[in-house]
C-alpha cells in the first residue's frame, strides 16, 4: 500500500475523496479510523455531538477486517471503512437507541433500521450515536440523558435540531458525512446553523423501518447531511430506495442521486421567493437579507428569482399543521406514558403534545388532511410556474443554549414551543424535497444561516443539481471553518 503524504489531513477530507483514497489504498481504513478516534476523543467532550461512542479497540479491529477486504479485492461499497454515527433516532443494533429519553437509556433494538442497514451494508463502521433533543421535538439539541450538543460555530448558542449532534460533528469533522432525520426541519435547521448541506428527501424517497406505522405517519423522513452537494447525494444514493416493509416508500424511477456542478443549470432557473410569507413569519432582522443575497448570486448565475404570495391561507394551514403533528407526535409518546414514573420523565414539551392528541377527534384529523390535501395541490401549481421555491431556513439566528425555545422573534411572541420553526412546515406538507444551503452569516461572524430550497415532491435529482450548481459560487462560505473547542 503506498503511504499518503503526511501532511494529509485525514479528517479534513469530503467523504468522497475520503472513499476515492480508501479505495486507492493510498490510506487505509485503520488509519482512517485512528485520524478519526483522536479528534473525537480530543473534541468530543466539549462538543457533545456523539454519544454512546464504541470501544476504540473494537472499531479499529473492523477497520482492520475492512483493509483484509480491500486487499482481496473487494468493496462494500462507497463507505467501505468510513465512520459513520448515526442519529439516536434510529435504531442500530449494538447501541441503545435513546430518543435522547432516560425512560429508553438502556433500550438496545434487535434489527437496525432500513437506513442504517443499507449504510452498513455500503461498508461504513458505526462509531456510536448523534445526540438530539429528547424525542426528537424541538430544534434545539439538549436532553436530560446526555446533556446540550453546543454550536460548532460558537459554542454558547444553540446548534439547531434534531439532528444538531449530527451537524456539529460533520462541522467539526468528527465525521466524514452525516446522517439524520426531518419532521419540521430537523435535517435543515441545524445544517442551516453550521454552515452545511442538509437535504429532506421526497416523503417515501428514504424508507423508515421499523415503525409502528407505515400508513400514517408520513411527516418524518430520515436523509443525509453532508460538507459537499455530491457526498449529499451520493449518501442519498445509498439510503433511497423501496423497501416492502414501508409501503409508501418510492418504488419506481431512479435512486441513484450523484450529481456533479454544472454552472448551466442556474441559467434561466425559475425561482419563486416566497419571502416571509408577505410578513406571516416572523423574522429576527437580516435573516432576510442574508437570504436575498443568496438569491443574488443565483440571479448573477443567470436565474430568474420572483418574489410571490404562496396563495394558500397560512395560518389555515398552521392550524391543519398543528393537528397532523398532534396525532403522530401524541401516538408516540402515548407508547410510554404508563410505564411507571414517565410523566416526570418526559419534557413539558412533549407531554404537552401527548395531550393535546389526546383530545382529537377523527374528525378534526380528516379535516385537517383535507387542508394538507388543497395545499400539496397549490403546491404543484406553484411548481408549474417554478422550478423550486426559496425562503430563510430559519426564523431566528441561534439563540442562547441555555434557553429552551425562543419565546419571542422581533417582538412577537410564540404560542407553541415550535412557532418559531414554521418555516420548515411547508415542504413538509407538501411530500416536497427541501435543502438547507449555506448562505451567509449575522453580523457577527459567528452564526451562519441557510436558504431554503423546495422542488416539486420525487424532484430530488433535480434539486440537487440545483445545489450542486449553487455551491460553485459560495468558495468564500465553504471555505471557512468553526474555531475548535478551546482546551
Amino acid at each position: 500500500m503506498s503511504r499518503p503524504d503526511d501532511h494529509v489531513d485525514i479528517t479534513a477530507l469530503d467523504a468522497d475523496a475520503l472513499s476515492t483514497a480508501i479505495h486507492a489504498r493510498r490510506l487505509s481504513c485503520r488509519e482512517v479510523m485512528s485520524a478519526y478516534l483522536e479528534r473525537i476523543h480530543r473534541l468530543n467532550p466539549r462538543l457533545n455531538a456523539i454519544v454512546n461512542l464504541a470501544p476504540g479497540d473494537a472499531l479499529l479491529r473492523q477497520a482492520d477486517e475492512r483493509d483484509a477486504e480491500l486487499a482481496q479485492g473487494r468493496s462494500r461499497g462507497w463507505l467501505h471503512g468510513v465512520p459513520q454515527a448515526i442519529k439516536d433516532a434510529s435504531p442500530v443494533t449494538g447501541f441503545p437507541n435513546t430518543l435522547g429519553s432516560p425512560l429508553l437509556a438502556n433500550t438496545m433494538p434487535a434489527r437496525d433500521s432500513v437506513m442504517a442497514a443499507r449504510m452498513k451494508a455500503a461498508g461504513c463502521i458505526v462509531v456510536g450515536k448523534t445526540n438530539l433533543p429528547e424525542f426528537g421535538l424541538g430544534s434545539h439539541t439538549f436532553n436530560e440523558l446526555f446533556g446540550a450538543t453546543p454550536n460548532a460555530w460558537d459554542p454558547v448558542v444553540s446548534a439547531g435540531g434534531s439532528s444538531g449532534g449530527a451537524a456539529v460533528a460533520l462541522a467539526q469533522r468528527l465525521l466524514p458525512v452525516a446522517d439524520g432525520s426531518d419532521f419540521m426541519g430537523s435535517l435543515r435547521n441545524p445544517a442551516a446553523w453550521a454552515n452545511i448541506f442538509g437535504l429532506r428527501p421526497s416523503q417515501g424517497r428514504v424508507p423508515y423501518w421499523p415503525a409502528a406505522d407505515t400508513w400514517v405517519s408520513q411527516l418524518g423522513t430520515e436523509g443525509p447531511m453532508a460538507r459537499t452537494v455530491r457526498d449529499l447525494a451520493r449518501l442519498l444514493s445509498i439510503q433511497a430506495g423501496h423497501d416492502l416493509r414501508a409501503p409508501l416508500s418510492i418504488a419506481q424511477g431512479s435512486q441513484s442521486f450523484d450529481t456533479a456542478a454544472d454552472p448551466a443549470t442556474l441559467r434561466g432557473l425559475r425561482i419563486g421567493w416566497l419571502g416571509d410569507l408577505g410578513g406571516h413569519l416572523a423574522m429576527e432582522p437580516g435573516l432576510l437579507d442574508v437570504a436575498e443575497a443568496a438569491l443574488a448570486r443565483f440571479a448573477a448565475a443567470g436565474s430568474q428569482v420572483e418574489p410571490i404570495a404562496l396563495g394558500f391561507d397560512a395560518d389555515r394551514l398552521w392550524r391543519a399543521w398543528l393537528v397532523w403533528r398532534r396525532a403522530l407526535v401524541g401516538a408516540r409518546i402515548g407508547a410510554l406514558i404508563d410505564r411507571p414514573g414517565a410523566r416526570e420523565r418526559i419534557k413539558p414539551e412533549a407531554l404537552w403534545e401527548y395531550d393535546q392528541g389526546a383530545a382529537l377527534s377523527f374528525h378534526d384529523f380528516m379535516r385537517a388532511s383535507e387542508v394538507r390535501t388543497a395545499f400539496h395541490a397549490r403546491m404543484l401549481e406553484l411548481f408549474e410556474r417554478f422550478d423550486v421555491l426559496a425562503l430563510p431556513v430559519t426564523q431566528v439566528w441561534p439563540f442562547p443554549i441555555e434557553q429552551r425555545w425562543p419565546a419571542h422573534i422581533a417582538g412577537r411572541e410564540m404560542d407553541t414551543y415550535h412557532r418559531w420553526m414554521e418555516s420548515t412546515i411547508y415542504a413538509t406538507f407538501a411530500g416536497a424535497p427541501g435543502i438547507s444551503i449555506p448562505a451567509g452569516f449575522h453580523a457577527n461572524g459567528r452564526w451562519p444561516a441557510g436558504l431554503q430550497l423546495i422542488a416539486k415532491p420525487q424532484a430530488d435529482a433535480a434539486l440537487l443539481r440545483v445545489a450542486a450548481a449553487y455551491e460553485s459560487l459560495i468558495g468564500d462560505l465553504l471555505s471557512l471553518r468553526p474555531p475548535q473547542p478551546a482546551d
